[in-house]
């Protein structure tokens, strides 16, 4: 991206939103845990239970799983790129 006249990034920047990133991994573990605890602590029986026990188990727990991985790696490569970027700069 080119702002300005300018590619590439901000060192600072680039790290902060890394930890902003990763740290969104923690938001998205702390929905999965709540459901799956609130769920077994409910007394529900009946077809409606059963239709939604599946769909969290086979999708939506696995898409927040997914999306809980992509958060931590586009953080963790946030910060790699940033230290890189310092190094480069003779900023280490």
């Amino acid at each position: 991206m080119s702002v300005g006249g300018m590619i590439g990034a901000d060192p600072d920047q680039l790290s902060n939103l890394g930890a902003t990133l990763s740290r969104q991994r923690d938001s998205v573990e702390a929905i999965v845990t709540t459901v799956a605890q609130s769920l077994s602590g409910t007394t529900w029986v009946g077809p409606a239970r059963e239709s939604f026990e599946n769909e969290w188990t086979t999708s939506f727990r696995t898409v927040l799983t997914k999306l809980s991985e992509a958060f931590d790696l586009a953080g963790r490569d946030c910060v790699v790129r940033a230290d890189e970027l310092r190094r480069v700069m003779g900023l280490r």
